[in-house]
Parts: C-alpha cells; sequence; structure tokens
C-alpha cells in the first residue's frame, strides 16, 4: 500500500536531464544523510551534473541516468562498510503502527526465533525537518524470486520459510495485511558477495557489465517479510478480530466485498499467500501440481473455510515429503518458456546439477 504522491509530474516523465520533485526531496537531505553515515548515488547530491553532459555517452549507459520509481524508497551506501542499504520514508500519521509492529517483532525476546522471517532494521532516523516523516534503515533487498529460481528445491525451501514467517507472526498474534509478492523480499548478500547495483539489479555495483551470483542451491538466502504499514497487533482478549477492511497490494481477496466492511485479517493473510503462490508458481510455471489442492484451500471465498497457518504449513510439509530427491533438483521451467531460451538454461543447469549429486549438497537449501 502506498499513500505517496507520483514520482514525476507530466513535465518531468523520463526526462533523465531533471530532478523530479521527490529526487529533490532527497538530494535536499544528502548532507544531513551523510552526516548520519549513509551517501545517497551521484544523481542525489547537490553538486551533481548528468555525467553524459561531460562525455560522449548517452545517458542509458550512465549510471546516474537512473531516475527515482519509488518516491518513499531510496538506496544509500553505508560509509563505514560500504554496505548497500535501504531507506524507507514512512509518515508517523498515516502508518502509525508500523515502526512500532516491526520494532517488536525484532525484540530480543523474538528476534532468535528461526521462524522470524521480519525484516531487519538496523535504525530508525527521525527526519530533522519534518516531525511526521521518519526514515526506516534496513539492508537492500531484492524481490523474493528474483535472480530466477533454478530448480523445484529452491522454491521449496522459499516456500517453507514465507510460512514460518507467517506463521511466526500469527503465533505472536501479528496480522500482516498485505503480505503479497511485493512485500516477500530476498535477502542477496549471500548469492551477491560484490553486491550489484540498486537501481539495476542486474548490473554490477560500478554499473561495468553484469552483476555475478550464485545460486539459491550454493549460497541459500533468507527471506524476509517488509512493509508493515497497515499491519496489526492483537491482545488474546481481541481474539479473534473483526478489522476494518484496507485493501493493500493484493485486492483480490473474496472478503473485501463484504457489505459490513470488516474481517478477520488472519485467514486473509493466508488467502494472500496462497494467491500468491496460485498466480507466481501453479499458473506460470510447470511443476508445481502438487501444491495445487493446498492452494484452492487457501483461497476459499469463506474464510472460515480457510486453513490455519499451521494447518498450511503441516499439509505442506506432507506434500514436500512426497516429492523425490530427482524432482526436488529438476529445473524450474517457465510455462511461456521459448524452446531456444530453455534449451540455453539446461546446459547450465544440468551442470550444476550433476555437481550437486556428486557433492552431495541437499537438495532444499535452506540457510544457515
Amino acid at each position: 500500500m502506498s499513500d505517496e504522491r507520483p514520482p514525476w509530474t507530466d513535465s518531468e516523465r523520463f526526462d533523465p536531464n531533471v530532478l523530479s520533485r521527490n529526487e529533490q526531496y532527497w538530494r535536499d537531505r544528502q548532507k544531513w544523510l551523510q552526516e548520519r553515515g549513509y551517501m545517497l548515488r551521484p544523481r542525489f547530491r547537490p553538486e551533481w551534473v548528468p555525467s553524459w553532459k561531460t562525455t560522449n555517452k548517452s545517458p542509458i549507459d550512465c549510471e546516474d541516468s537512473n531516475m527515482l520509481w519509488y518516491s518513499h524508497l531510496m538506496d544509500a551506501t553505508r560509509i563505514s562498510d560500504g554496505a548497500l542499504v535501504g531507506l524507507k520514508r514512512v509518515y508517523k500519521s498515516i502508518h502509525p503502527h508500523e515502526v512500532e509492529i516491526s520494532m517488536f517483532l525484532l525484540s530480543d525476546e523474538l528476534k532468535s526465533d528461526p521462524r522470524n522471517h521480519t525484516a531487519p532494521i538496523y535504525e530508525v532516523l527521525q527526519v530533522p525537518d519534518d516531525e511526521d516523516a521518519v526514515l526506516i534503515v534496513m539492508p537492500f533487498f531484492r524481490k523474493y524470486d528474483s535472480p530466477r529460481f533454478d530448480t523445484v528445491g529452491e522454491v521449496i525451501a522459499c516456500i517453507r520459510q514465507i510460512l514460518q514467517g507467517l506463521q511466526f507472526m500469527h503465533e505472536h498474534l501479528v496480522a500482516h495485511r498485505d503480505c503479497n509478492s511485493r512485500n516477500i523480499m530476498l535477502d542477496p548478500r549471500q548469492m551477491y558477495p560484490q553486491s550489484f547495483h540498486p537501481a539495476d539489479p542486474d548490473s554490477k555495483r560500478d554499473y561495468n557489465g553484469f552483476a555475478k551470483y550464485y545460486t539459491r542451491t550454493q549460497r541459500p538466502p533468507r527471506y524476509y517479510f517488509i512493509d508493515f504499514g497497515i499491519s496489526r497487533r492483537y491482545r488474546p482478549e481481541d481474539m479473534p478480530p473483526s478489522e476494518e477492511i484496507i485493501r493493500g497490494g493484493d485486492k483480490t481477496a473474496p472478503e473485501f466485498n463484504n457489505p459490513s466492511g470488516v474481517a478477520n485479517p488472519f485467514p486473509t493473510d493466508v488467502y494472500f499467500i496462497g494467491n500468491m503462490l496460485r498466480e507466481d508458481l501453479l499458473r506460470d510455471k510447470y511443476g508445481f501440481d502438487f501444491l495445487s489442492p493446498l492452494v484452492a484451500d487457501m483461497v476459499r471465498a469463506d474464510p472460515s473455510k480457510r486453513p490455519t497457518i499451521d494447518e498450511v504449513i503441516s499439509r505442506f510439509e506432507q506434500s514436500v515429503k512426497q516429492l523425490s530427491s530427482w524432482k526436488l533438483r529438476s529445473r524450474v521451467v517457465d510455462r511461456d518458456e521459448h524452446p531456444v531460451v530453455g534449451l540455453y538454461r539446461s546446459v547450465g543447469h544440468w551442470t550444476r546439477r550433476i555437481r550437486f549429486i556428486l557433492t552431495r549438497v541437499p537438495p532444499i537449501p535452506m540457510p544457515a
């Protein structure tokens, strides 16, 4: 769910020579961020001059031509160690619970639970000229399915972590309420030891060539939930809750059409994950039909007939037990994959697959 204004006016759209009004917001706070230990990219520094104006390069070949796509999100380099971090601006008057719920789930008492997949927070910065705004500083993530999955076992490891993360939240009476595919992220630091460019994730950090990475089987990543802007935390005496409906990224939940305008958000969370699996796996890729009965129950029109997250995990693990090692090591194939592309991908896949079998690398690569 976004409360942010569009990043461009019509006159600014797609003109890399011009900083949009939202880009100017970050440029105007670069000095303060630098004092707090974070450096923005050259484009967002006060002294910026487009590099293509002093070279013979086209803007498309220049790192600083990458414009800001989401006005409330920014990347930065942590000056102390060069690490890539993400910055998220949150207005407390609009999302008063976001920081509170995140910090609760990341408390000393809870953060050691291996099922906890709440996105880590390095610190929360109060914007000096805006009492209503804070910046959440966290690791810089990639989309959960970027880079593409290589094997079925890699997908299983991802789903397992997502389900465990939701189970952990529900166990502590937190409903995410917006756990769609855009709010489930991959921590890329192990897979991309040399990092990548934040505005062009397929490129190297210095924008000189393609970023090299390890597969999930070689360097198993962790997955995290982000964006607790419309999440809610409940007390035991509040259960089961009846919450005013707020539509986030996935607006397809059947209960959103409830004339009363209220719903229990916990079954809706189960629907969101089920719908993500339906859209991103069952409809988009071959080889995941074994999940169909479970997903069908997760997206039932009647929320009371959906399984709880505990039941989802039990059924999921039972299904996984039926899969052979051969199936788990098989390649993930898109339904719209061109045969030539499939042949190219298969060569690399089988080279890795044989090596992993000989070295007894687990077919379901879970992080340590």
